[in-house]
């Protein structure tokens, strides 16, 4: 006795288009990413020193906040990199897409200079703890920060008053930080010298690679080179 063969299966037919009908739902695609920026003109780079309050991009995220679009830079350059809307100090943008793969990429770990002023006045201990790397929250994830240059000021440095000043308290006293990273995570300064019981203050990159802040005024540019910045 031989066995019926079975059935072709049939595939279910899609009505498209009859009233009543719903389309067959489809798998929403990802969005594009957006197009890298295309150099228009000659290969530029200016220092650009930000103000206190200043949003690191062109368009606010909120009514009246100030952007780098209040400030008469140059056209068709891109921050690199970040400062927080409350750090100040030497920025960079630049329409060179290698200085700017450089200077983001981790690998490459190009030093980056900053003053912070902290509350009390931190001990050695504290110090060679910045040092040697603090563990730190990224993201929801611990991170042990590189090792790092820090060293105590012996003299107030000689900065521009911020706008507005820093609050006075007079039963605690402040001290200033040079420090220096080879990393940029977000707000990573700050968290470091809360991480060894020193708040940050007030926060000013004053270096990025070879180049220094120098004398640039807040809100002031100038063009560099990347032979300046060290690369």
């Amino acid at each position: 006795m031989t066995t019926p063969p079975r059935p072709a299966r049939k595939r279910p037919v899609i009505l498209r288009g009859l009233p009543g009908l719903e389309a067959p739902r489809q798998r929403p695609r990802p969005p594009k990413r957006p197009a890298e920026p295309v150099r228009t003109g000659p290969s530029r780079t200016v220092a650009f020193h930000k103000p206190y309050g200043v949003l690191c991009q062109f368009t606010p995220d909120q009514p009246g906040q100030k952007t780098l679009a209040d400030f008469d830079l140059p056209p068709g350059l891109y921050p690199v990199g970040r400062l927080d809307q409350d750090s100040e100090g030497l920025l960079l943008l630049s329409n060179n897409g290698r200085l700017i793969q450089h200077l983001l990429e981790p690998r490459f770990g190009h030093p980056r200079t900053y003053l912070a002023q902290v509350e009390n006045i931190p001990t050695e201990q504290a110090l060679q703890a910045l040092r040697d790397g603090v563990t730190i929250r990224i993201n929801k994830q611990d991170h042990h920060t590189l090792p790092a240059r820090a060293v105590l000021d012996p003299a107030e440095p000689d900065l521009p008053p911020r706008d507005p000043p820093v609050r006075y308290r007079a039963a605690i006293p402040t001290a200033w930080l040079r420090l220096t990273l080879t990393e940029g995570k977000n707000r990573q300064v700050r968290r470091m010298t809360a991480a060894v019981g020193f708040p940050t203050l007030r926060l000013i990159r004053v270096a990025i690679g070879a180049l220094p802040l120098g004398t640039l005024a807040p809100g002031q540019w100038r063009d560099v080179t990347p032979e300046e910045i060290g690369l």
